[in-house]
Formats: C-alpha cells, sequence, structure tokens
C-alpha cells in the first residue's frame, strides 16, 4: 500500500516535470533546433512515465482512489512553478492547493 503511494507520488512529480519542460520548449521558437526540441522530447518522456506508473498504480489500487489523487500534481505545479519559474504564489492559489491537500488526506482515509 505505501509503494503504491510512494508510486503516485512520483507519478503526479513526474506529469508536473513533464508540463514544465512543455511551458520551457513554448518559449522556443518551433522548428528543430535543439532549444525547441530538448525540452519537448524530456516533457513527452516524463509524461510517458507517469502515464506508465498510472497503469501500475491503476493495478494496485481502487480508480476512485487513485483517479483523484492525481490531483496532487497541482501541488507539485505550484512549487516548480514558484521555484523554477520564479512565479508568484498569491493567497488565493495556496488555499486552492491547501483545499487540494484535504481532500486528498479524506480520500486515502
Amino acid at each position: 500500500m505505501i509503494s503504491s503511494f510512494l508510486l503516485l507520488l512520483i507519478m503526479t512529480l513526474s506529469g508536473a516535470l513533464g508540463g514544465y519542460y512543455f511551458k520551457k520548449a513554448s518559449s522556443q521558437r518551433l522548428g528543430f533546433q535543439a532549444a525547441f526540441l530538448l525540452p519537448l522530447f524530456i516533457g513527452g518522456m516524463l509524461y510517458g512515465i507517469g502515464a506508465v506508473l498510472n497503469i501500475i498504480i491503476l493495478k494496485q489500487l481502487p480508480y476512485t482512489i487513485v483517479f483523484p489523487l492525481t490531483s496532487i500534481t497541482y501541488i507539485w505545479t505550484l512549487g516548480l512553478s514558484y521555484v523554477l519559474l520564479k512565479e508568484h504564489i498569491t493567497r488565493k492559489k495556496m488555499a486552492g492547493v491547501l483545499l487540494i491537500l484535504i481532500g486528498s488526506i479524506f480520500l486515502v482515509l
């Protein structure tokens, strides 16, 4: 059970990091240059890893737990956007993430 939730955390982190790399690719000009293709490839690989982990986790836990807990990705995204993209985090965003975390805890209990 604990290993399933650890995999779920890795899955959600992988999805959030994939989105970060897609964001990096989107800041580049479309084309066949490394500045665009490398982050695009890394983002795609991270999304793919997340998808495979999702399948593995769904074999171990009920869908009614796994799917709602994928919202943990929003928590990772908030942290990554603050640290890596230097985005401003408002109280409203923090409250939203806190509610997601509380909801996730209720699902697991």
